[in-house]
């Protein structure tokens, strides 16, 4: 399976109520969250068959605007293979 890094932005006056509905569904401590910053997202790092499949980690209140992100770890074997290029 692939990582995907899903962000889930909302509008600052819905931090409670999307807070809530988060903790509501068990999956507060999944999520890391940007409000205190002044940044109104929300972040999960999740593994999926593909984008759409990661997507489905995120409420029905936020999927609209929410992305998914296919994430990697580069291996140092990999950037050695670079050196040619």
């Amino acid at each position: 399976m692939d990582r995907f890094l899903v962000e889930s932005p909302h509008d600052p006056g819905d931090c409670r109520k999307v807070v809530k509905n988060i903790y509501a569904q068990g999956y507060l401590y999944n999520c890391d969250w940007g409000c205190k910053g002044g940044v109104h997202k929300a972040w999960v790092i999740i593994e999926a068959e593909n984008q759409k499949q990661a997507l489905w980690v995120v409420p029905p209140i936020l999927r609209t605007n929410a992305t998914a992100t296919k994430i990697v770890k580069f291996e140092p074997e990999m950037v050695e293979e670079w050196k040619d290029e």
